[in-house]
């Protein structure tokens, strides 16, 4: 397989109508006579899901000009072959709203959210605008601002954005006050339900066309190597990785996509924050990068969550199986979306879609 730095197509939205969508959106939810304009609408690059939008609301605030940045998270349109089945935007913008009103986590404020796909053509939220820095999604560890840093600032992001993460598992009783995070497929324990639930999440990729021998032998292996005891349930961010992160002076200012949130044992996101690292190591490989080999390496991550939590971090191979496993069905999809946009023919093995493959064929 082959690596290149082009910008992925992700939506095919008219960002112009899209423009003055939003002013009339907003419009109804400001007061009268305010008269809302939208400016500066903009794609960020990153992200291979939800769709972004950044952009200016200004209006009228009695004699006074009121503007506000905003960003917009809209659920992708089915013709552009989203990354997940559903995309349930009132979840994920309740989650942002409890995590910043429960926890020190830091989150950008949730404003508003719009349930019905009229305004739009998709449901969608709007959240503050967090100035910083975000690692690429594809090349942090090839080039930029990360890889540039110096080895005791790449070390103050490691340690802090553990930090975040052992703080977000410290919010009490989640299975009450983040009941609706619960995933409905089967299972008598918070992880049974979570591994159905990507298993579901893999089924889509099949109907999409991605069935994937590799991936159902890693549903096998999980099966065959289930933990004894899981452990307690926490509030899972889902996706921690360090591109859903925006820095300031290499600290968390804002913790980002809280699409794949659910309830389950810690192990899931420190699996996530390892093993998604791992994953653009195999990416930085295929630049011919050395990448960052010392950063949030297992043991470290490991060290420091356990020293600050007290929790014993533990069944490592199963969730960094589990991870990659996860990020395998990520290739997929994101591949026959790629085809389907013309971006690269469909190879005869659809394990080639899979930048992973290797690792993950070693840890079965």
């Amino acid at each position: 397989m082959t690596a290149d730095r082009e910008i992925l197509q992700k939506s095919t939205r008219d960002l112009g109508q899209t423009r003055a969508s939003l002013a009339a959106w907003l419009a109804g939810k400001l007061p009268a006579g305010s008269a809302p304009e939208v400016t500066e609408l903009a794609v960020p690059l990153t992200g291979q899901s939800s769709e972004t939008l950044f952009f200016t609301a200004a209006w009228h605030d009695g004699g006074a000009q009121q503007a506000r940045r905003l960003v917009a998270r809209v659920a992708p349109q089915r013709v552009d072959m989203p990354v997940f089945p559903s995309y349930q935007m009132e979840r994920e913008f309740q989650v942002i709203r409890l995590v910043g009103a429960l926890t020190d986590v830091p989150v950008p404020e949730a404003v508003w959210v719009e349930p019905d796909p009229a305004p739009l053509g998709t449901p969608f939220y709007i959240m503050s605008r967090v100035d910083g820095l975000v690692p690429d999604d594809i090349t942090y560890n090839s080039d930029g601002w990360l890889l540039e840093a110096s080895r005791e600032e790449q070390r103050r992001l490691q340690e802090s954005t553990v930090s975040a993460l052992a703080a977000l598992h410290a919010v009490p009783d989640p299975e009450q006050t983040f009941a609706f995070l619960q995933f409905p497929q089967a299972g008598d324990t918070a992880l049974r339900r979570h591994v159905a639930h990507a298993q579901a999440w893999y089924d889509h990729a099949v109907s999409l066309g991605g069935r994937c021998p590799l991936i159902e032998r890693g549903f096998r292996h999980l099966a065959d190597n289930w933990p004894a005891d899981p452990g307690e349930t926490v509030l899972s961010w889902g996706d921690a990785r360090v591109n859903n992160v925006i820095y300031q002076d290499f600290r968390p200012a804002a913790l980002l996509d809280w699409e794949m949130a659910g309830l389950g044992p810690r192990e899931i996101d420190i699996s996530w924050l390892v093993g998604g690292h791992e994953v653009f190591q195999e990416i930085a490989g295929l630049f011919g990068s050395p990448g960052m080999p010392d950063f949030m390496r297992l043991e470290d991550v490991a060290a420091q969550y356990e020293a600050q939590t007290g929790h014993q971090v533990r069944d490592m191979d199963f969730y960094l199986t589990y991870t990659a496993i996860q990020w395998a069905i990520v290739f997929v999809i994101v591949g026959l979306r790629r085809v389907r946009f013309g971006e690269q023919a469909m190879p005869d093995d659809i394990h080639d879609l899979i930048i992973n493959r290797g690792p993950l064929e070693q840890m079965l």
